[in-house]
């Protein structure tokens, strides 16, 4: 069974950072590629970052580029999003997805 469980979230300041991560287990995680979405308050499903299965290319959504960093560590089974610059927009609930698969979520607030 594939899981996804998504940890780091928080309340932060504008300006501030955090790191989020996902721990995958019940697939073969090296051999994945993996994307990060975004649900904010009333709105639907935004596509944030994707990362190939071995992490040597990666996209961002035009809201989060220069800001975010994905990565991932196969060692560990372990995908992470580094954000930096957060703004309130940032705030929403964060996923890992691996196809059509997504964890619970971990909620990012960025607020004063």
């Amino acid at each position: 069974e594939v899981q996804l469980v998504e940890s780091g979230g928080g309340l932060v300041q504008p300006g501030g950072s955090l790191r989020l991560s996902c721990a995958a287990s019940g697939f073969t995680f090296s051999s994945s590629v993996m994307t990060w979405v975004r649900q904010a308050p009333g709105k639907g499903l935004e596509w944030v970052s994707y990362i190939s299965a071995g992490g040597g290319t990666t996209t961002y959504a035009d809201s989060v580029k220069g800001r975010f960093t994905v990565s991932r560590d196969n060692a560990k089974n372990t995908l992470y999003l580094q954000m930096s610059s957060l703004k309130p927009e940032d705030t929403a609930i964060y996923y890992c997805t691996r196809g059509e698969v997504r964890g619970q979520g971990t909620q990012v607030t960025v607020s004063s």
